[in-house]
């Protein structure tokens, strides 16, 4: 599974004025991705706003970034969401031409007990023919996986083969790391902790601001993972405030904000989304010239 080590990036979906969705920005961005030399990418996670995606549009997508795609990088499909029947169903349906892996977000809002979390995946594992990439990320979902929980479903399950870790608990990474399978991959789903997390044995990072600034951000987390700490740490520093200001109004509003200014796709979201205030523009633009120049 090294196909997922070192810079994922969860795409956003661009959207023209009307609300539909903009294809053509879409091309634009998986070619600007690749031409920035991450190493996969991941279709509908929280960040494409999938939530307020239908399951035609959703189609629509999957099939449109495999095929701009056309095999050039690995591809991750996001299928989450908190009915455990649907959700099996919907991976027992997913048409898998183009696609490696499936990431799946734990179940939000139902705040299940670890026990439920465990069954969820379990029912998940059984329907799907693709491995499967847990994704941790108690701020949006409610709820916790446990370093216990993520172990026990690597040991047991062997087409779980990693977890997007986005808890920002260390003591919990650090669990992972002393207890999983040796062939289990623990990923950084926070972009400022991708460097710590890397040092304790991560593979990479599945990104935000990766959208934005594919080069930067890959061309650190590759000196990470060649355990050049000392070179990726400048890189580092250098895109902290501009990682602050891509969620300091929302995700993915900064990201898209970002896309705009370099030419990539317009920046309009679905409600309950909206953009962000032209001062927090403003900042993106003048930290985006400031790294890139």
């Amino acid at each position: 599974m090294n196909k997922f080590h070192g810079t994922g990036v969860a795409l956003v979906t661009p959207f023209n004025a009307d609300g539909s969705v903009d294809f053509d920005g879409l091309k634009n961005l998986i070619n600007y991705l690749i031409e920035g030399k991450v190493e996969y990418l991941v279709s509908l996670g929280t960040t494409g706003e999938a939530s307020t995606l239908n399951k035609d549009e959703k189609k629509k997508i999957w099939e449109f970034t495999a095929e701009i795609n056309n095999g050039r990088l690995p591809l991750i499909a996001g299928i989450g969401g908190n009915d455990t029947r649907v959700i099996a169903q919907n991976i027992k349906d997913f048409e898998v031409s183009g696609y490696d892996a499936i990431l799946s977000a734990s179940p939000y809002y139902n705040k299940p007990t670890q026990e439920g979390i465990y069954q969820h995946y379990k029912a998940l594992s059984e329907s799907s023919s693709l491995p499967i990439l847990l994704y941790n990320v108690p701020g949006r979902t409610g709820s916790n996986i446990s370093a216990e929980t993520t172990c026990r479903l690597a040991t047991d399950l062997k087409n779980i083969i990693a977890i997007k870790e986005a808890s920002g608990n260390f003591d919990q990474f650090n669990q992972i790391m002393r207890d999983k399978p040796a062939d289990f991959m623990l990923i950084s789903g926070d972009d400022p902790v991708a460097m710590p997390m890397i040092s304790l044995g991560a593979v990479g990072v599945i990104s935000v601001i990766g959208n934005a600034l594919p080069k930067q951000l890959s061309d650190m987390i590759r000196l990470c993972l060649a355990g050049d700490f000392a070179k990726a740490l400048p890189l580092h520093l250098s895109l902290i405030e501009f990682t602050r200001l891509m969620f300091v109004e929302g995700n993915p509003a900064g990201a898209k904000a970002a896309l705009k200014h370099f030419g990539v796709c317009d920046d309009h979201l679905r409600l309950p989304l909206v953009k962000v205030s032209e001062a927090i523009r403003e900042a993106i633009i003048a930290e985006s010239k400031k790294i890139t120049a």
